[in-house]
């Protein structure tokens, strides 16, 4: 079992503690029960989006200060889901793995996921800041006016936006980049899925008519994705391009500049786990259960934004020095 368990792993070394031993084990099973029911890897992340997001409905309660034990038990359902969600999000991988049952638009719908959660969750969370908010305003001296509720709640509004936007999105886009580049050089172009936005832009211009419009819309919404990846990352980007430059196709590579890039990117991938689904959502989980959950806002921007540009910052370093020296 633990090698055919292997087997359905992008790689351990990519994986956080929890993941590699609790989620991804118990997902395994899953994957495994799908598998004999013939149920499609995208259709397991489709459920997921669904459960994720029907994970709104009870984040929007106050907790046990605000709802007492009602509320305390519809946030723990609320947490419940969306690690179920998070759970079928995992397997739907894991079973494209074991059954060779992978595609272009699994890998798409496998990024859009945590959006499809998050942009509901996001939202309920203003909703719930406006309907108690009597902590923060304690805080802050501040009178609990109906006038001074909606500037207040307009503002936390502002910082959900951030937070999603910048913050949740931009950070799981570029935690998501960096495993699949940790992969690349350790596995090879076919062991892992490190897309560019030139490829992905000739794979939609080749799409007809008879092409289903959700595969098109979402093929167009990946090349954003993978253009704002590689914005991002300019270093890793120069010496990709020093690469194919110097030695031709990548499997030219030689195996001690393999190495080099996996010595310098291990210690990163690493820090890089705490931008994924279970350290950020430990956080989320706390702030709700505790009835302040507008700090999950700015938790995000400022703590997990500290995180993303010292993850960032490193692993452009370590491509610069390592395009020099090809450069040399």
């Amino acid at each position: 079992m633990k090698e055919e368990f292997s087997k359905t792993l992008k790689s351990a070394e990519t994986e956080d503690w929890l993941d590699l031993h609790v989620v991804r084990p118990f997902c395994y099973w899953w994957a495994v029960l799908f598998a004999k029911l013939d149920i499609h890897p995208n259709t397991v992340t489709i459920w997921s989006m669904i459960i994720g997001a029907a994970s709104a409905f009870f984040f929007a309660c106050g907790s046990f200060y605000y709802e007492g034990t009602y509320g305390l038990v519809m946030n723990i359902i609320a947490i419940l889901l969306l690690c179920l969600a998070d759970i079928f999000d995992c397997t739907d991988g894991q079973l494209a793995r074991m059954t060779g049952k992978k595609s272009r638009l699994g890998r798409i719908l496998d990024g859009v996921a945590g959006f499809a959660w998050f942009i509901p969750i996001y939202h309920v969370l203003v909703y719930r800041f406006y309907i108690h908010h009597d902590i923060e305003f304690g805080w802050l001296g501040i009178e609990n006016t109906e006038q001074n509720t909606i500037i207040a709640t307009i503002i936390v509004y502002i910082l959900g936006l951030i937070s999603g936007i910048v913050g949740l999105a931009g950070q799981q886009r570029l935690a998501d980049y960096y495993i699949q580049a940790h992969l690349f050089f350790l596995k090879g172009e076919k062991g892992s899925e490190l897309d560019n936005s030139a490829r992905q832009k000739e794979l939609y211009d080749q799409m007809t008519k008879e092409t289903p419009w959700v595969e098109r819309y979402f093929q167009k919404t990946y090349i954003d994705y993978t253009k704002k990846q590689e914005a991002k990352t300019p270093e890793f980007q120069r010496m990709l391009a020093t690469m194919r430059e110097k030695y031709g196709s990548f499997d030219n590579l030689p195996a001690d500049v393999r190495e080099e890039f996996h010595k310098n990117s291990l210690p990163v991938i690493k820090w890089n786990g705490l931008l994924t689904f279970n350290f950020r959502s430990a956080w989320l989980f706390l702030f709700c259960l505790i009835d302040i959950p507008v700090m999950n806002f700015v938790w995000e921007i400022v703590g997990m934004g500290l995180l993303a540009w010292y993850v960032n910052h490193r692993h452009e370093t370590f491509c610069k020095e390592i395009t020099e020296k090809l450069k040399s």
